[in-house]
């Protein structure tokens, strides 16, 4: 469609001038013609510039990237009143810079603190210590109608997160989910420290997805001091992104294993997970992933041995993998737990914008690895995974299917030798004025990082957004007229990132 946005290209830069900065109601009006059209939201936030405060937006349609900015009004027409998907963006835009969206459904705050400009609160609150227990959740009236609190402080190592559900007996009306315990001001420590710390900070943004968040702020870094990336270090990290998705699907399957009982491959899983992880322990000397991805390259080799004893251990677990996949949906007493429980439909999933195993187990087939292919993807064939039924069953398939292609993946990519410069330091000097936007598919789904600098080359903004900034709603969406019983079930199948939603 025809649209006053610009296109841009992942991980490229483009120049400020390039990008239209539109007057408010034509950007509004182009934003939401876009969205209404089937396109999706990747950002859309807030920065502050010469004591201004602006608004970009990234948009997808189709197989493009769109752009635009505006001046930010102090209030204006929420978007979401017309378009769901804005309804997450514009309550952190209230919530970072005091902008009111008018007439926004559900107006409350995402990380619960001050805004960044001191300006006069939105929501109401003086943020006194005990804001979180003075919030006013939604309520259901009626006699029979009770409610069931879950958290903050869970068992384990779990963070914290509360869960309010409405309920008539045993069947929820409404989950709302109540996040920002954490907040750790993530975005803000990035632009006000030195790059070299970048790194360290974007792999803690969320501990499981440290590949998928490097690779994006790495991917950035490229882009804005025009680095080269050789084609060894670019297969790598392909591998690396992989083995993060087997290690945390396997993992996944095991927990919804155990869920419903079914022993066998909860302990299966259990072990083979600490297999895959140990894969990226013998790439890079840490579990998760951590020290391999860095702006222009990776840090480790990737010798003839090495891909000999990964491809060894490659081949001993892929059967080993399958036979448990096969056990859990050949099960019937498992397939009775999986069929029809949270399911959430194709409309609804495209409202919620929901991304990753949790869209396309609702029909929608988007895999920012087939769309938007970066690193040694566009040299790999990325089935389009989809399954219609949006339930547990449908989460959980779409997992197994994920977990059996990457391992084809993996192995197509060590067959040849792979040659690459090991990286230590990079260049510094971002490109002025400029804007770069990087989508990546993790586990869970987009990921994606944005820059912006200003003429002198320093990022004045840099925007992260993690899969679980849409797909929580799913989660509460899943439990609308289910079983309070089934509310572990469905968590585990959509198993959501705290912590990344918590920046």
């Amino acid at each position: 469609m025809k649209t006053a946005f610009t296109e841009i290209t992942n991980g490229k830069p483009t120049e400020r001038a390039a990008i239209p900065h539109l007057p408010f109601p034509d950007f509004r009006r182009e934003a939401l013609a876009i969205v209404q059209g089937g396109g999706r939201v990747v950002h859309f936030f807030g920065y502050e510039e010469s004591d201004a405060v602006k608004l970009m937006a990234v948009l997808r349609d189709d197989d493009r990237l769109l752009a635009a900015g505006c001046d930010a009004p102090e209030a204006y027409d929420a978007l979401t009143r017309e378009c769901e998907p804005f309804h997450m963006f514009e309550r952190e835009i209230a919530e970072q810079f005091g902008i009111r969206p008018e007439g926004h459904p559900w107006l409350k705050m995402v990380r619960y603190h001050p805004n960044y400009r001191s300006a006069p609160d939105v929501f109401g609150n003086d943020y006194g210590e005990d804001i979180p227990g003075r919030y006013d959740y939604y309520a259901v009236d009626g006699e029979e109608i009770h409610e069931v609190a879950v958290g903050p402080v869970h068992a384990g190592v779990i963070e914290p997160g509360h869960f309010r559900f409405n309920c008539i007996g045993e069947r929820v009306l409404h989950l709302e989910i109540h996040l920002g315990y954490q907040h750790r001001s993530v975005e803000p420590l990035l632009t006000g420290n030195d790059y070299r710390r970048w790194p360290i900070i974007v792999e803690g943004i969320a501990g499981d997805t440290a590949i998928g968040h490097g690779l994006c702020m790495a991917q950035a870094v490229e882009g804005l001091t025009d680095l080269e990336v050789d084609a060894g270090a670019r297969i790598s990290r392909t591998i690396a992104l992989e083995f993060e998705r087997i290690a945390n699907h396997v993992g996944d399957l095991g927990a919804l294993s155990g869920d419903v009982a079914f022993l066998p491959p909860a302990n299966y899983c259990g072990r083979m997970r600490g297999d895959f992880l140990n894969m990226s322990l013998w790439m890079c000397g840490n579990r998760f992933g951590k020290g391999l991805v860095r702006p222009g390259g990776v840090r480790f080799p990737m010798t003839d041995e090495d891909r000999k004893v990964l491809t060894g251990r490659i081949d001993e677990l892929q059967p080993q993998v399958a036979h448990v996949i096969g056990l859990l949906f050949g099960t019937s007493s498992v397939r009775a737990r999986f069929d029809g429980c949270g399911a959430v439909s194709r409309s609804d999933a495209g409202h919620l914008g929901l991304v990753g195993p949790a869209g396309r187990a609702c029909g929608l087939p988007y895999d920012a690895r087939r769309v938007f292919p970066t690193e040694n993807y566009r040299r790999l064939s990325i089935p389009e995974n989809a399954e219609p039924t949006g339930d547990v069953y449908a989460r959980a398939k779409i997992r197994g299917d994920e977990v059996l292609q990457s391992i084809d993946l993996i192995r197509s990519m060590l067959r040849n030798p792979v040659e690459t410069a090991i990286i230590e330091e990079w260049p510094k000097d971002f490109a002025p004025g400029a804007v770069v936007a990087t989508v990546n598919e993790a586990w869970r789904g987009e990921v994606s990082h944005c820059l912006i600098t200003d003429d002198a080359g320093k990022v004045v903004r840099y925007k992260i957004k993690d899969p679980s900034f849409h797909n929580w709603n799913g989660l509460a969406m899943s439990l609308r007229d289910t079983g309070i019983s089934d509310f572990p079930l469905n968590n585990k199948s959509y198993n959501l990132s705290y912590c990344g939603f918590d920046l």
